[in-house]
């Protein structure tokens, strides 16, 4: 349903914002794309949805190619950005209807959507009164009223209270059941993208370092011992890498040094970096995260810049 190929974006002063990605999306798949902001999420979705021209490379929807196509492309897409597009000053159907007219779409299917989507009892009311979830709510509905075959999120979520992120990641994931619906997310939390992918690319600085299930992406670490020391973690790591304890695949960020065991016991591990004396002030083993997969392809936080 999508296909993109070496599709690269470099704007003005030289600056390449994508260099060069390449993945495919299946047909109702929902596929994501994880990265901290500035990672070029953003900017790839642009491409897709014809609103940023590509540099070099081709992008397809559903066979229409994004820069030759773009109308037709357009046609068979729909898109949520991150800036709120509805208008605030009309009521809830009457930004439903509008959004229908200009698609040319059967505005009989809108009380169906705004029921499945929860903002039944919101259409009679000016969106100005809505909370900011149950405008991304409404939101999804209007891009949902053309019934295109691909839908673009980017960041639905960002800027929304966590109990309000929840709710519509409820909303979110019940599009499941549009089995028509191919999804293409971005986002910069681990748990929207562990919630509700099939796979996901992980993005940085503007190169894929990783594409596959989430639960195949956590499998390239194994257990992990945490540990934390008073001052730079870099040398506790080198220490702990001279002794044996650590491999080349632990890794240091600020105080914090991750050390995946490889098989070895974690009691034996953690009895080891005991005797260092690193000046410990924290020590502790847990399961692999996306999180843990992204800071060892790339040596940065997802949550950084975000």
């Amino acid at each position: 349903m999508i296909e993109v190929e070496a599709l690269t974006k470099v704007y003005p002063g030289g600056v390449e914002a994508v260099k060069g990605i390449s993945f495919t999306v299946e047909p109702g798949e929902v596929f994501g794309l994880l990265g901290p902001n500035g990672a070029g999420k953003s900017t790839t979705i642009g491409m897709l949805t014809t609103t940023v021209k590509p540099t070099t490379g081709t992008a397809r929807l559903a066979g229409f190619d994004v820069a030759s196509q773009p109308i037709a492309a357009r046609s068979v897409s729909s898109v949520v950005f991150q800036e709120a597009v509805v208008d605030r000053s009309l009521s809830g159907r009457r930004n439903l209807e509008l959004h229908a007219s200009l698609w040319r779409a059967d505005g009989a299917n809108i009380e169906k959507l705004a029921e499945s989507l929860g903002v039944a009892d919101l259409l009679d009311r000016p969106v100005e009164t809505y909370s900011g979830g149950q405008r991304r709510r409404l939101e999804i509905a209007r891009a949902l009223v053309s019934e295109p075959s691909v839908l673009f999120l980017d960041e639905p979520t960002v800027g929304l209270d966590p109990r309000i992120r929840h709710e519509l990641l409820d909303v979110i994931d019940g599009l499941r059941s549009r089995r028509e619906l191919t999804l293409l997310l971005t986002t910069h939390y681990l748990d929207e993208a562990e919630r509700l992918c099939d796979r996901v690319a992980i993005i940085h600085r503007g190169e894929i370092v990783a594409l596959d299930t989430p639960v195949a992406l956590r499998a390239t670490l194994s257990d992990i011992v945490e540990l934390r020391v008073e001052g730079d973690g870099s040398h506790a790591l080198a220490h702990l890498r001279e002794c044996g304890v650590a491999g080349a695949d632990a890794f240091a960020v600020g105080s914090t040094l991750t050390v995946p065991l490889d098989g070895r016991s974690a009691a034996a591990t953690m009895a080891e970096i005991e005797v260092l004396e690193l000046r410990l002030t924290a020590l502790s083993t847990r399961r692999p995260t996306l999180d843990d997969v992204y800071l060892r392809l790339t040596g940065g936080r997802l949550a950084e810049a975000a």
